[in-house]
C-alpha cells in the first residue's frame, strides 16, 4: 500500500475518575456521542464527534488524572488540539451551552484562530481552524 493510500488518525487517551459522568459531559455539553461503555462497572468509553475520537479510561484507583495544566498551570499546555472547520461557529455553540471557556477565541501568531475549554476533569481542549489556508 502506498503512503498516499494510508489513512491516519489519533485519539487522546484521558484517565478520568468517573467514565460515565465524563462521557455524559462530552455528550451533553460538547456535542460528542458514544455507543457504549466497556467493563462492569464501566471503565472505558470512546466519545466521538465529526471524525474525532477521545478515549476515556477510569482506573480502579482515583485521583490519577494528569491534565497538562497540572504540570504547568501558568502555561497554555493543551491536552488536545482539535482542528475544526469553523472555530467561531463552535465557540458560539459552546457559549450557548454555558461551557467553561478557559481562553476566549482569538487569532494566533501560528496562523490559527482558536479557543480553549476545560472539561469536567480539568483537561484542556483547544478547538481551532487554520487562518492561512
Amino acid at each position: 500500500m502506498r503512503e498516499s493510500e494510508l489513512h491516519w488518525g489519533i485519539a487522546p487517551y484521558f484517565i478520568v475518575d468517573d467514565v460515565v459522568a465524563t462521557a455524559n459531559f462530552y455528550r451533553d455539553k460538547l456535542g460528542f456521542h458514544y455507543d457504549r461503555f466497556w467493563g462492569e462497572p464501566p471503565c472505558f468509553a470512546m466519545v466521538r464527534r465529526s471524525g474525532i475520537t477521545i478515549m476515556l479510561s477510569q482506573l480502579e484507583k482515583t485521583g490519577l488524572m494528569r491534565p497538562n495544566s497540572a504540570v504547568d498551570p501558568g502555561a497554555s499546555a493543551w491536552d488536545a488540539y482539535i482542528w475544526v472547520s469553523n472555530a467561531d461557529a463552535l465557540y458560539e455553540e459552546f457559549k450557548g451551552k454555558d461551557i467553561k471557556i478557559a481562553r476566549e477565541i482569538c487569532d494566533q501568531l501560528y496562523g490559527c484562530r482558536d479557543f480553549d475549554v476545560r472539561d469536567c476533569n480539568g483537561y484542556t481542549l483547544c478547538f481551532g481552524h487554520d487562518t492561512m489556508a
